[in-house]
């Protein structure tokens, strides 16, 4: 068994009489009791990455609250699991907020984001006490002083800044340079501090968030010298009565995909941001603030697992061979839609070595519906199950119903017990919304 592919699996994985095992669970079993495709997150793993995440951090910079965004995946019981580890929320929805408000966690952790936050969300987030709203742009900004006069509260907010770095990732999830849909440019200074004064809004820090997934830490180090550059200008104007109470250098830490490019540790971030600040502050003459990262994928990357049964085979003579699973872009659209790479193991046959080059293609009607291009797997059969690792960040969230296919069932294992999470949807779900 290939160890290093072994280590892109959750913490548990091992293999079994030949088996894949997560959490103390046959996946084989797993599949046969709740069918493919389905997701497995491995419980061990998701609290061990928050506590180590948290730990990296706060060792270097004791005033530290990590934040979980939960765009990269978000059930209930996920917000009870990193409630309990002491993490705060980051969302961008109302739905979030709403899922959030359902599992119990207290408003008031929570960050509210987003580029174009409607009136009805903003008022969601005034009447349930949300903690901050990350102000986007100057429009929002209005409209939250007309909520907080509304509520006869006055709300915390932060401001989104986009530092104009670039963070060596796909164009399609940068979202720090100065292209870009989010954020307050560092050159609109004046008009920011000019906006800033209200008796309705308090403005407790800054934010920025560079894109994901990001492998160096440079990017981070030079946008937090730029955001505290601009933090003391704004201390310095008299008019704005700026004090920088917390500062997020936002998330887009990576993990591993493939064997040939690991990821950094946590520890590697943690140094790094931590120093970057510390310096910063030290430079510019600002207290030291709450430090809030923003950990998605990081923390629930590595911890699911997708499992397809396979299906069809085509074989066209030197040029490739496609094997088919009951999944694909309908619950996992990232291939497709920017070139994610993907590894895989046949879990009923772990132990085989490679003996042919396929690639892994999903049912769905489209040609560019393919998970996994050439990779080297032991010759499959119809009936035999593929796992593939680090499919817990943007999977789920992302799915759709396309060619009305249900989405998948989601289980939590640990230590050998499954509990459902979400159940597989029915034809009767795709239809429920249905008016006629």
């Amino acid at each position: 068994m290939d160890e290093a592919l072994l280590g892109l699996f959750p913490v548990t994985a091992e293999v079994k009489d030949n088996h894949l095992s997560i959490g103390g669970c046959d996946c084989v079993a797993l599949a046969q009791e709740f069918g493919t495709p389905l997701y497995v997150f491995d419980e061990e793993t998701l609290r061990k990455s928050c506590r180590d995440f948290q730990d990296e951090f706060s060792a270097r910079y004791p005033e530290t609250q990590v934040v979980y965004a939960s765009k990269a995946f978000l059930v209930r019981p996920l917000v009870r699991l990193v409630m309990e580890e002491g993490l705060g929320l980051d969302v961008v929805s109302g739905g979030e907020i709403a899922i959030a408000r359902a599992a119990g966690l207290p408003l008031d952790r929570v960050y509210f984001h987003g580029n174009n936050k409607s009136p009805q969300e903003l008022a969601l987030a005034a009447d349930g006490g949300v903690g901050r709203v990350v102000i986007d742009n100057f429009h929002e900004l209005g409209l939250l002083e007309g909520e907080a006069q509304r509520v006869k509260r006055r709300l915390d907010v932060m401001l989104r800044l986009c530092p104009g770095v670039d963070p060596h990732t796909h164009a399609h999830t940068a979202t720090g340079a100065v292209d870009s849909k989010f954020g307050l440019a560092l050159e609109q200074w004046e008009t920011v501090v000019r906006a800033i004064p209200s008796r309705m809004l308090r403005l407790v820090g800054l934010h920025f968030h560079l894109g994901s997934p990001i492998y160096e830490v440079e990017p981070y180090q030079e946008a937090i010298r730029l955001v505290l550059k601009f933090a003391a200008k704004m201390t310095k104007e008299a008019k704005s009565k700026f004090e920088l109470l917390e500062f997020s250098p936002g998330g887009g830490y990576a993990i591993s995909y493939v064997r040939e490019r690991p990821a950094p540790p946590f520890s590697y971030y943690a140094e790094g941001i931590t120093r970057a600040l510390l310096e910063g502050l030290e430079e510019n003459g600002l207290p030291r603030p709450l430090l809030v990262p923003e950990p998605g994928r990081a923390l629930v990357g590595r911890a699911g697992v997708a499992l397809y049964t396979v299906g069809g085979r085509k074989d066209i003579p030197h040029v490739r061979t496609y094997v088919s699973v009951d999944g694909g872009m309908g619950d996992n659209i990232r291939p497709a839609l920017y070139g994610a790479c993907y590894e895989a193991l046949v879990a009923n046959r772990a132990e085989e070595e490679p003996n042919e080059m396929v690639t892994l293609a999903g049912k769905f009607c489209e040609s560019g519906d393919l998970l996994i291009k050439d990779i080297p797997l032991p010759r499959m059969s119809p009936g035999d199950i593929v796992a593939i690792p680090a499919m817990g960040a943007y999977s789920i969230p992302m799915a759709s119903n396309y060619n009305a296919a249900p989405r998948p069932a989601i289980v939590l294992v640990n230590k050998g017990k499954p509990t459902l999470w979400r159940r597989r949807e029915s034809y009767e779900d795709l239809m429920a919304e249905d008016v006629g």
